[in-house]
């Protein structure tokens, strides 16, 4: 079982739609079984607060709940318990660090580091723009699980994009 982390900095827009949008993926092409996925915060500001309702609205659209979520910050523990720790931008990654120590697994990456097209996902908190983190987030999703499958984690089948 390959165990995946999403984290951003409040747990409330863009790790909670990568962690809803990926186990929708993964369980439509039948891998739902070889994942573990969650998403977390590097703050504690958002600490019990549900999805953010355009957030929720987005998955919506697309017929993804993410009923029950409740944001929580990430532990140092994580980092054992996760095979993947993937942020959001940057400053995501900064945090990340600061919360595990090191990285000698090579376990934290951003999310679109997996693309064609390495960059961070703008924050949809500031930007209100929720399709391109949609699309964003999509890309990264993709390209990440093409890369399990490059890499032999997970049997090949045929790919639906988000």
């Amino acid at each position: 079982m390959i165990r995946v982390l999403f984290v951003c900095h409040g747990n409330i827009c863009r790790s909670p739609m990568a962690e809803f949008m990926f186990r929708d993926m993964v369980t439509r092409q039948g891998l739902g079984d070889c994942f573990y996925i969650e998403s977390a915060a590097t703050s504690m500001e958002e600490c019990g607060n549900p999805v953010y309702p355009p957030a929720r609205r987005k998955l919506a659209e697309h017929g993804i709940s993410a009923e029950g979520k409740r944001a929580r910050t990430m532990t140092r523990q994580d980092y054992d318990k996760f095979d993947y720790l993937l942020g959001m931008e940057e400053w995501n990654i900064r945090n990340i660090l600061r919360i595990v120590g090191k990285d000698p697994e090579h376990k934290v990456h951003r999310l679109l580091d997996y693309s064609a097209k390495p960059r961070d996902i703008a924050d949809p908190w500031y930007t209100g723009d929720f399709d391109t983190t949609w699309n964003d987030i999509s890309e990264g999703l993709n390209g990440f699980l093409e890369t399990l499958r490059k890499e032999g984690r997970i049997e090949r089948k045929p790919s639906k994009e988000v």
